[in-house]
């Protein structure tokens, strides 16, 4: 008997067949919809997801802070401020590379590479929609294309990395609060709480999102009004934390809630309080049963009493938590910060990926030319000629570039490794031979209290009474050292009684080395210790007053003996108000 036919198959079925099986296999291993299961977030299979995202800040909506232009604050003042040196044109064309240049396949897949498995998208409305008071036919929404093509593009880079992508309105029609630049707000035009036609935008456009990414579960969820801050029953209430109603914020959430599930009934929808985040008084209970509660954390303890009221919340009213925006400190804070999250089940999302300033995985470079365009536009300079200001801005383009900027693996390796890991790293190798020149920013890296110790580690300048900023120098690294960019390059600075660096030295032959510190103090006589894993090896290393903090003079110390391979040295401040440059060391 015959089994098996003798018929051809048609080629265009076997090709069909083929892409049926390889769409399943990609699909069985691919990314599944995040959702809702009691107070957690879950994949399909009921697995707990932890979010651990980047915020994209900068890209599709800059705040002047970032880019050292505070004085300008919100992107339109920013916008102005080039068309009046270069024109409107060119200004144009500025933007164009700019939204091509910040964001690229690489930064996602670096984020990936350093332990991020989601993004979080600050979403600038004028790229998707017109504003009101634009649109040619009133109460009519005119769709652009380059906002949803640039959300395809990123969604695509995440997807090739299974990260997730969660789409954030951070500047909503008319402005969603008082603080202008989160929003790009213009306080002469009707906010979003003033302009029934923005409200009505708002809903327009969120529908528009679910319909385009109903299907696709790379989309983590949609935060759907970033940090409300306004006060609707006094408008005194400048930031809205004294609200106890909140009622136009939970009818407009609600608004867009039922938008979007008139088109998908899939996603999460992330919810946000008044107070920037925080404040929700008479916004809950839920409204739908696929809805995670955000709140935003800067510059508190971190304590479980500091988000204690949305563990409650959470108990209350069975809603999963994310700590939807956090970051702008020092390392520590980081650590500490991330571990008490994840600790009690919350993902987080930081702000943000990339700036002038260390505190952030990537830095933007700030050039004496860029200088020149920050003093004009802050009245303390001359205004530089079109030709100049364009070269500059094309220099900053290029500067956005991921391979252009500054890498700070001390704030990845805080956010992730030093979470669950109390062991110090060599921040470099340091081979020790005949002669090295060690410099003394290259500690290890590493928590507080392991890898350093500095009195005042980071910042907690919401929390009352306390005065703290970390590193005061605000260069080269992100942890609580304080470190300044000199003349001749990067020092440790303003060292005080019992603080300490350690590094993590490899000998090659054990014996008695010479150390040579570089070192300075203004007006006080210093002293250091020397241990060599956990043993003194000497207390004889005087700080003389060189008068200056960059008059830098040598003080010697021999004989300090060393035993081959992996050394922990540790310099310790025995009396402080002195500076360190470098440390060399001899055979």
């Amino acid at each position: 008997m015959q089994i098996f036919s003798k018929t051809k198959i048609p080629y265009r079925y076997v090709i069909a067949l083929a892409i049926i099986l390889i769409s399943q296999s990609i699909n069985s291993f691919g990314q599944s919809f995040l959702k809702v299961k009691d107070k957690l977030i879950v994949n399909e299979q009921g697995e707990k997801v932890i979010l651990r995202g980047m915020g994209l800040g900068g890209w599709m909506l800059q705040e002047g802070y970032m880019f050292r232009l505070s004085n300008l604050g919100q992107q339109y003042k920013i916008r102005e401020g080039i068309q009046d040196l270069v024109g409107a044109e060119k200004a144009a064309q500025f933007y164009d590379k700019w939204l091509k240049n910040h964001t690229r396949k690489i930064d996602i897949d670096s984020m990936a590479s350093w332990g991020f498995n989601s993004i979080r998208l600050p979403i600038h409305f004028d790229l998707y929609t017109l504003p009101v008071d634009q649109e040619p036919v009133v109460g009519q929404n005119t769709w652009i294309e380059k906002g949803f093509a640039m959300t395809d593009s990123l969604l695509s880079w995440c997807k090739a990395n299974k990260m997730y992508l969660i789409l954030d309105l951070h500047a909503a029609p008319g402005g969603q609060g008082n603080d202008l630049p989160i929003s790009d707000r213009h306080p002469d035009k009707p906010s979003l709480w003033q302009s029934e036609a923005n409200k009505q935008k708002t809903i327009a456009l969120w529908r528009k999102l679910a319909e385009r990414y109903v299907d696709e579960p790379g989309i983590g969820g949609y935060d759907i009004i970033n940090e409300p801050n306004w006060g609707f029953e006094k408008s005194e209430d400048f930031r809205g934390t004294e609200e106890t109603k909140n009622e136009p914020l939970r009818k407009l959430m609600m608004d867009i809630t039922t938008a979007i599930r008139q088109v998908d009934k899939k996603h999460i929808i992330i919810i946000e309080g008044n107070g920037f985040g925080n404040n929700y008084r008479g916004v809950l209970p839920a409204w739908d049963d696929n809805m995670v509660l955000s709140f935003h954390k800067y510059g508190n303890f971190n304590t479980t009493s500091a988000i204690q009221s949305f563990l409650d919340l959470r108990e209350k009213y069975n809603i999963p938590l994310w700590l939807g925006e956090s970051g702008e400190n020092s390392n520590t804070w980081f650590t500490e910060a991330i571990g008490l999250v994840e600790k009690n089940d919350i993902g987080w999302a930081w702000w943000q990926e990339k700036k002038m300033g260390i505190n952030n995985p990537l830095e933007i470079k700030i050039t004496p030319a860029y200088q020149k365009l920050l003093d004009y536009w802050s009245k303390k300079g001359p205004k530089p000629s079109e030709a100049e200001a364009w070269a500059t801005l094309n220099e900053l383009l290029e500067n956005l570039k991921l391979e252009n900027n500054s890498f700070h693996k001390d704030v990845t390796d805080a956010m992730f490794r030093q979470v669950s890991s109390a062991e110090a790293k060599p921040f470099k190798k340091h081979l020790i031979s005949k002669n090295y020149l060690l410099n003394a920013v290259d500690f290890d890296l590493g928590r507080q209290r392991v890898a350093y110790f500095d009195k005042d580690s980071a910042s907690y300048q919401y929390t009352p009474g306390v005065k703290t900023t970390g590193n005061r120098g605000r260069a080269y690294r992100n942890d609580g050292v304080d470190i300044k960019e000199g003349k001749e390059g990067f020092y440790v600075f303003s060292m005080e009684d019992e603080e300490w660096l350690q590094y993590t030295i490899d000998v090659k032959k054990s014996g008695k080395y010479s150390f040579k510190f570089l070192v300075s103090s203004e007006i006080v006589a210093g002293r250091l210790a020397i241990y060599a894993d956990g043993d003194i090896r000497s207390t004889e290393v005087n700080i003389p007053i060189t008068g200056n903090e960059e008059k830098w003079q040598t003080v010697e110390v021999k004989g300090i003996r060393l035993h081959s391979g992996i050394n922990q040295l540790r310099i310790v401040t025995e009396k402080g108000g002195c500076n360190l440059k470098t440390i060399q060391i001899s055979k």
